[in-house]
């Protein structure tokens, strides 16, 4: 059986995220999409979150699993006997950092191939920070994210409101 990983935050989940998971699923027998526990980002779902809206996202995938990691993603792929490391690829400007990750992963276990996917066209520009950032301003997102992320990103910025919580600070200028 060919196993690979798609390894990420997801922070959240996006349909850019959900369409490079079915390219895989149609090139590899199993497919584990493994959420970083990342202490160093600040994320705005808990890992248990995450996990949750992907495991909700992904339901009907029968060749889907979700897990989590924390290390070294070669090493939870050789512990996963995974034969590849799934990483999407939206445009240019994500190459040279993938290319880099994709050589020192090489370099630390050769036996590991990283697999580069492209998603959709419609998908190049999306990333979860726009959706964080396009959530905190209640835009809707329901057209870039699952309706479960959807359903999570309303509760959140509920408990903002009534905490008396403003994320608008903390975004980018760009919006």
């Amino acid at each position: 059986m060919k196993r690979v990983i798609y390894p990420g935050t997801f922070d959240p989940v996006t349909n850019g995220h959900i369409d490079v998971i079915q390219r895989a699923i149609d090139l590899f027998d199993e497919v584990v999409v493994t959420v970083a526990r990342n202490p160093v980002k600040n994320q705005m779902f808990s890992l248990d979150e995450r996990l949750y809206m992907l495991r909700e996202s992904l339901a009907k995938f029968e060749t889907v699993k979700v897990d989590s990691f924390d290390g070294l993603i070669v090493d939870h792929a050789k512990q996963l006997g995974a034969v590849g490391i799934i990483r999407g690829l939206r445009a240019v400007s994500d190459f040279e950092y993938e290319f880099q990750m994709a050589l020192m992963n090489r370099k630390l276990d050769e036996d590991l191939r990283t697999i580069f996917l492209m998603p959709n066209e419609k998908y190049t520009y999306l990333n979860s920070t726009i959706i964080r950032n396009l959530a905190v301003f209640h835009a809707d997102v329901s057209d870039f994210v699952p309706p479960i992320v959807v359903k999570m990103l309303k509760k959140l910025n509920k408990v903002y409101e009534e905490n008396g919580v403003d994320k608008k600070q903390e975004v980018r200028e760009d919006f």
